[in-house]
């Protein structure tokens, strides 16, 4: 299916942004931990969050959809090979080491997939387990035992989201005292850890970036709130500031977003946001930004580059856009020169011309974020755009099209 988008609509009204994809992702991997039932509410209805339920399930995890709420059942897990279409349709599936080395001493994992956005090691996680007394063995297939899971003084060359949540999900029933050093700051890694404190592991330092971890017995049953993702939220803010518009988001508040705010302020936009709500006036936005560069939390993220790239492409005046964490995430580049936009690459820099308008073509979605920018550039074109790829959207986005739709945009799925 592909999207059908007529642009030059400027986004007005209000909606409310679906639960995190990167929140859900590692607190139903946390969910083996217990033995018993955790209830997630307000998981988004996503293809990634269905893969982690597959992948749940294939460990002996009992699933229960009601309405908003998934309730996993992890009385009975065994740590057993997953189908290698499972594991390799998305990266996440990465952190089912650290839960099952916690519960079951033993996690046998596929190679991680996902988008192909350039180099992805996972050496971190490897090195970081194996000092916590994990062997590993396997090639094609990882194999990871640990007959004595211990705490160990762990220091990141690099803060990893992935392997933070790792180290952390193996770290709360390990025997001991596990000390992280260099540690990734995101809110999915705060929101990991309180769930975990929430149902009775020992964590201190939660938002710093040396987090402090207790092992302890067990955990027990407990319910979270998945939070909202900051990831689409940035997605639509770009959008109206790309648009001219002017729209309101709720379940989602200032402090899930880093600089992301006062990048769009730099752009012109007026912004107020509180604790729930973001509220963006962007009816006078288009500056450029002369330089900007993609960081780890709380930078702009390197999720959110390609639609900044598409504002940027709009804007007046001339912006450099450089990525400092995926090497490879300048696909976006080729649909949009065919769209009519300027810009030139040089290494890991995006020079770029602002133009007046693009015009609508049909591209084709290769990756998840590179694929909603396609779709902000639809809304920005003039004439009709179609954004092939449904698929790679439909991975991160409940239904981008019924989202943009509430905002007053034209665009259907078919």
């Amino acid at each position: 299916m592909a999207y059908h988008i007529c642009g030059k609509v400027p986004l007005t009204g209000e909606i409310r942004v679906q639960g995190s994809k990167n929140g859900a992702l590692p607190l139903l991997a946390a969910a083996l931990l217990v033995e018993g039932r955790t209830t997630l509410i307000g998981c988004p209805d996503i293809a990634d969050v269905s893969a982690m339920l597959s992948l749940l399930a294939c460990v002996g995890c009992q699933i229960t959809r009601e309405k908003e709420r998934i309730i996993v059942d992890a009385c009975q897990v065994e740590p057993v090979s997953c189908p290698e279409a499972l594991t390799s349709c998305m990266r996440s599936s990465i952190m089912l080491l650290g839960p099952m080395l916690g519960r079951c001493k033993r996690a046998v994992s596929g190679r991680p997939g996902g988008c192909v956005i350039g180099a992805r090691p996972i050496d971190l996680h490897l090195s970081a387990l194996a000092q916590m007394g994990v062997c590993f063995e396997g090639q094609e297939e990882l194999i990871a035992v640990a007959d004595d899971l211990h705490g160990a003084t762990i220091h990141f060359p690099f803060p990893s989201v992935g392997a933070t949540e790792n180290v952390i999900m193996a770290a709360v029933l390990a025997k001991g005292t596990t000390c992280l050093y260099g540690a990734a700051k995101e809110p999915e890694i705060v929101q990991l850890c309180l769930f975990l404190v929430k149902a009775g592991a020992s964590i201190t330092g939660i938002g710093t970036d040396r987090l402090v971890i207790r092992g302890v017995e067990r955990l027990y049953e407990t319910e979270f709130q998945v939070p909202g993702d900051r990831i689409v939220a940035g997605t639509y803010l770009l959008g109206a500031v790309a648009t001219r518009g002017k729209i309101a988001l709720t379940h989602i508040g200032k402090q899930d977003m880093g600089n992301v705010l006062f990048t769009l302020q730099k752009m012109g936009a007026v912004v107020t946001a509180e604790e729930d709500v973001i509220c963006v006036d962007a009816s006078k936005a288009g500056c450029s930004i002369p330089y900007i560069r993609t960081e780890v939390f709380p930078g702009f993220p390197t999720d959110l580059q390609s639609m900044l790239a598409v504002c940027l492409s709009v804007a007046r005046g001339n912006s450099i856009l450089e990525e400092t964490i995926f090497e490879d995430r300048f696909k976006i580049v080729e649909p949009l020169w065919r769209m009519g936009a300027r810009i030139r690459i040089d290494g890991r820099r995006m020079q770029i011309i602002g133009t007046d308008t693009l015009c609508g073509r049909e591209v084709a979605a290769t990756d998840l974020r590179g694929g909603a920018a396609l779709v902000l550039a639809g809304l920005v074109a003039k004439g009709e755009t179609i954004v092939e790829g449904d698929r790679f959207i439909c991975r991160g986005y409940e239904a981008i099209e019924r989202d943009l739709g509430h905002l007053g945009a034209m665009i259907d799925k078919a």
